[in-house]
Order: C-alpha cells, then structure tokens, then sequence
C-alpha cells in the first residue's frame, strides 16, 4: 500500500464509532493501564529473569492453579525437560553435519549463516513429531477457555507448524529481531474479528480482557495482505526447543512478561498523542497525552512487502511500556527445555551473545486442531512430501541432500499432526 493515511484514519474513526462513550471510556483505561505499567516496572527490574515461570515437563498435569494463572498472566514459560539432553544435543549436530552438506541453504547473515530457511530437516521432523513435544503443545493449548464446545476444535490434537531454526554463534551481534509481536499486525484493529479478540481493552473494560479467549481467535484472520512470512493459522504458543545450553546475555529470548497489560496499552496506543516531545522527561506523565483520532499512525505497525509488519514498540513510540527495564531474558535453559510465549507476547532476541558456545534453537509453535488450522496442515502436508516450503513461507525448493522423511517422523501422534496417515 503507498498511502495508508486515509485507510487508517477511517479505521480509526470506524472503531471509535463502534463503541458507546469511546473518548471517556478508552481515556479512563489509559490512565489506568499507565498506572499499573508502573508497577510492574518496578517488580520485573528486580525479579528479571526469575520473573519468568519455569516447570518440568512430567509435573504439566500436576501443577496448582496459581502457577497455571500466572503462566498465564506473564504468558510465557520454561518447560524443563521435554526431550532428553542428548537426544536435542544429537539435532543440534545433525543439523550441523547437514549444513555442511548443503552449504548452498539460505540463511543470514549473508558470509556467516546462522539462521536457515530449512523446514523439513531430519531433526526438524523428528523433533516436531517427538510425543512430548506435542503433550506439551497440547497442555499449553488448553489454556485457552471457551463457555461451549465449538465445532471442529480439538485443543487436546495438536497440530504441527513447520518453521526454521537458527545456531547463532558466539560474539555476533543481531539486531534483526527487536521487540515485536507477530501472528498479526495491522489486523488487530482492522479484522473485526480479530479486534472482537480485544473488545473488552476497547470497550474500556480492559481488566476483563481475556487473552485466552478461544471463540473469536478463530475467525481472526492474522494475515489479510499475504505478507510473506506473516503466520496465517492460529498458534496458541510460539516456541522454540534448545539444542544447546542459552542463557541470559547469550542470545536469548526477551519477553515483555504481562500479556494483559501489553495487549491493554498497544491496543489503545493508537488514539492518544502526546503533548511532549517523546524524548522529554515528562513523557511518561499521563497528563501530557491526549485522546485523537485526527492523526494517521499506528504507533508500530510499519509497511512491509505490500502489507505490515509489527507491532513493533519503542521506547518512542511505546514508551510506558519502558522496554529497556521490562524486556526479560528468559532464564538459562539445558538441551531439551523448551520456551513457550503466547502470541500476543511483545518478544526479541538478545542483540549480544556473549557465551562461548553455538546457541541453537528449533522453532515450534503449540497448534491446535481447528477448521482452518487443518486446512493449512493439509495444505503444509504436500509441500513436505513435495520437498517444498510451507504455504506461509517465501517459496523455495527444499530437496537437499538428506532432507526428512515421512518415515522419519517419531510417532503415530506425530504424524496425525502432520495431516498424514498413522501408519507411516
């Protein structure tokens, strides 16, 4: 799109009109989302990353509802001990020895290649298909509630969501990744189902919003521009599985640890202006913002490939949120933790890896069984057997030497999530 000023302007007075007292109301959850961003600035700078909820695997069934809830309300966790240490160590290594085969992959950094346009690797396929790696995804798809059975879901059969990996190494720094959220950008306001998902924040009842709310996720279209890239289906989780030992200052993940609030401010962030210029000391001063829907922007949300990109805040245009006390590196995981974030979770990676070793990750979502997430997995399932690039992905071959298999996929459950018959 080359000009989107009247598009979003529009979108801004049709949602401002959708809603009764829009002005009051929408002011009101402001100035209180404002004062409770405070507060948790001042418990996440001390806590950092023992802020972040960490469990093991064999306890999931076990946990007490408080640490479910607060899962939930940071909406992000370490799961401890999904896959064996030296099984994720023996990925890690075939992932190498497959790279070195294959040299001519793409990836980036251009000249010392790191992270790879690879989706069906062995050790993707196997990992991806590992029983515990889907009793974990299927665990975390239940934390989403509905008030009745809705037709054609099954939270409990997981579906598998090809993605890539990365083994990033030592001393380079990367600062492809700042704070963002993905599975939707300017589609949270203007998908009307997507917006109903934060009905309550725009209604000013932002305390009542429930990110897990399943009913209206699953018409929300996270991708109306066909934006490469840009995840069409609905992940409950983004994830990723570790080959390697990571800790904080190692290239790791950062989440901002609220879900609540992250979605209460950015969603409302787009109908206030402020008075100051964004680098004065008096930013943050709740007084020096005004409610305006006259002005254009989508404070984060950017064009990108004939569509957006973002959210994507900054101290700048985000700055209550202070991500430069807020962002949290996720605590030290061993090979075989995996690390789980809710999609809505503003997250970045780590711009300096100061460890001595490669820090390897695989990416893999939590996926449940819905309509449309079945039509994807089938649509997924012959660009596998193909030797393709999933459907969300820029188009590529995949058929390298030593590329998986069906009959390298690790379980019946395995291949139940990948759209392919039991007995592979």
């Amino acid at each position: 799109m080359a000009d989107h000023t009247e598009h979003f302007l529009k979108l801004k007075r049709e949602i401002a009109d959708s809603y009764p007292d829009f002005e009051a109301r929408a002011s009101r959850a402001w100035t209180e989302i404002i004062a409770e961003l405070a507060n948790l600035v001042s418990t996440v700078s001390v806590k950092k990353s023992e802020y972040i909820p960490q469990v093991n695997f064999s306890e999931l069934a076990l946990l007490p509802p408080q640490t479910v809830e607060e899962i939930r309300r940071i909406g992000t966790v370490v799961i401890k001990d999904v896959v064996d240490d030296t099984e994720a160590r023996a990925w890690q290594d075939d992932l190498k020895d497959f790279l070195k085969t294959n040299p001519d992959v793409t990836g980036f950094p251009e000249g010392d290649k790191q992270f790879f346009e690879l989706y069906w690797t062995r050790p993707q396929v196997q990992a991806r298909s590992h029983p515990n790696l889907l009793a974990a995804s299927a665990w975390l798809n239940n934390l989403y509630r509905t008030e009745e059975p809705l037709e054609g879901v099954d939270l409990s059969t997981p579906l598998t969501y090809a993605d890539r990996f990365r083994i990033r190494h030592p001393g380079v720094q990367w600062d492809a990744h700042p704070p963002h959220v993905d599975s939707g950008s300017i589609e949270r306001w203007e998908d009307s189902a997507f917006r109903l998902c934060f009905d309550t924040i725009l209604s000013g009842e932002w305390r009542k919003h429930d990110p897990y709310a399943l009913t209206n996720r699953l018409n929300a279209r996270s991708s109306l521009y066909g934006r490469p890239s840009q995840a069409s289906v609905f992940r409950t989780f983004q994830g990723w599985l570790a080959m390697s030992e990571t800790e904080p200052t190692q290239g790791t993940l950062k989440v901002f640890p609220d879900v609540l609030l992250s979605n209460s401010y950015i969603i409302l962030r787009p109908f206030f202006r402020p008075l100051v210029p964004t680098d004065s000391n008096e930013i943050l001063d709740v007084k020096n913002w005004v409610f305006d829907i006259s002005y254009a922007d989508f404070p984060g949300i950017l064009p990108k490939e004939g569509g957006f990109t973002g959210p994507r805040p900054t101290p700048q245009t985000h700055p209550h949120m202070m991500l430069e006390k807020t962002m949290t590196s996720v605590p030290k995981v061993m090979p075989g933790d995996a690390v789980f974030w809710h999609s809505d979770v503003v997250h970045s990676v780590e711009i300096e890896h100061t460890g001595k070793e490669d820090s390897a990750v695989m990416y893999i979502p939590s996926m449940p069984t819905t309509p449309s997430n079945k039509a994807y997995v089938e649509k997924q399932k012959e660009c596998f057997l193909q030797a393709r690039s999933p459907p969300d992905f820029p188009k590529s071959s995949q058929n390298f030497i030593g590329i998986g298999k069906a009959h390298d996929l690790l379980s019946p459950i395995g291949a139940q999530a990948m759209g392919l018959p039991i007995a592979v």
